[in-house]
């Protein structure tokens, strides 16, 4: 890794999501207890960081030092994740009518999923912290990160993940050298495991939004966006929502590069795409304060997308409020049907995940939600094969 200038990074403060109390970051933080709400990273925009300063670094996320909320060099936990290609769906796009398509595909970073960001993000964080041991709820892809990015730092990890996960999920993070428990059940099941696990054990929990580094790392998808786009956003990015950090994350960078000057005010819609089989969003736009009483979920095949009840729902909604958004619901059937049709027409295994977003556009399409000249963005946030167990 190159040599970074100081300062390392411009992160001031921890804010609470709803109230704006303040949090040390010197300290190791998880969410905030004002407000039960998660802590956002906030920074001093100091001059001399400009875009062209990026022209000549490293092709990893960690070129944007400046706005991630590392302050030691030593402290980087890299395994070269970001940077991840933008590519023309053309043969979709002449088949169906669609001007300027676009996938940006996550599965090119480490351990095979974007998860590697925001892992990457947090247990840098961690190590600069002094943290010993993690651990996570996961529904497969965070979990095979997590054990990677501990094993690079030397800090151990506990994965905690529904049984019913493929194998190749389970298998990773034992070859990693994490220790695996497996739960019945969702990972909202998961989750409550973990809370046990904490009560006998001193662990830094990174679930998602429930410590603010991950979404940091996350973001960074945001800056690769625009900088790859020369600065011109789409008119719509559609993202397969679970927890939600990435959907989040995103729109964080764009707030953030305005504020910067680096980008205009015209932003993106933003669509959060879920699974009929676990769509809470849906239920939350409709009942934000009461959804959960009405609100039962089922596993998925999309692992990521099966996300009951996600800690960042209040955040998310004020995403696609403030964008213009909405929320799309996608049947496993056309899950499976879209990893044939981008694995068929493109040559790109797509990840279940990223597959609900092509049908998700399809939809958008057929109702006369979207228009076919809209320059558009897909996330392909993991790899298909990693997913061959689920797809047979």
């Amino acid at each position: 890794m190159i040599a970074l200038p100081q300062p390392l990074s411009y992160a001031a403060y921890l804010e609470c999501a709803r109230c704006k109390r303040e949090y040390s970051l010197a300290e190791l933080q998880n969410f905030a207890t004002c407000c039960h709400q998660p802590l956002v990273v906030k920074y001093d925009y100091m001059p001399g960081f400009f875009k062209e300063d990026l022209l000549f670094r490293e092709k990893t996320m960690w070129r944007y030092y400046e706005m991630l909320p590392v302050f030691e060099r030593k402290n980087i936990v890299s395994l070269g994740e970001g940077m991840t290609p933008l590519l023309p769906l053309e043969n979709l796009a002449a088949r169906h009518g669609f001007a300027d398509l676009l996938l940006k595909d996550e599965s090119f970073n480490p351990t095979g999923s974007f998860k590697a960001r925001g892992i990457s993000m947090a247990v840098s964080k961690a190590k600069e912290l002094g943290v010993e041991r993690c651990i996570v709820p996961t529904a497969g892809n965070a979990g095979g990160a997590l054990a990677a990015y501990c094993a690079k730092a030397g800090i151990a990890c506990t994965v905690v993940m529904p049984a019913h996960t493929p194998e190749i999920f389970k298998q990773e993070c034992l070859l990693y050298g994490a220790e695996l428990i497996l739960v019945n059940g969702l990972i909202s099941d998961c989750a409550k495991k973990v809370e046990e696990l904490k009560k006998s054990q001193s662990y830094f929990d990174v679930s998602t939004l429930k410590e603010p580094y991950r979404l940091e790392g996350k973001k960074t998808m945001g800056y690769e966006i625009a900088e790859q786009l020369d600065w011109q956003l789409p008119d719509v990015i559609l993202y397969p929502t679970g927890g939600g950090t990435g959907l989040i994350g995103i729109w964080k960078a764009f707030q953030e590069m305005l504020r910067m000057g680096w980008i205009k005010a015209r932003l993106p819609r933003m669509i959060a795409v879920q699974s009929v089989n676990c769509a809470p969003i849906e239920v939350a736009l409709r009942d934000p304060l009461h959804w959960k009483d009405h609100f039962t979920a089922q596993p998925s095949l999309a692992n990521g997308l099966a996300v009951p009840y996600p800690f960042g729902m209040d955040m998310m909604l004020e995403v696609l409020q403030a964008s213009n958004g909405s929320v799309v619901s996608v049947s496993e059937e056309d899950i499976v049907a879209g990893v044939k049709e981008i694995a068929s027409a493109e040559g790109i295994l797509a990840a279940p995940e990223g597959a609900a977003v092509w049908k998700a556009l399809l939809q958008l399409r057929n109702r006369g939600l979207i228009d076919p000249a809209d320059k558009i963005l897909l996330l392909n946030t993991g790899s298909g094969y990693k997913y061959l167990e689920n797809l047979q």
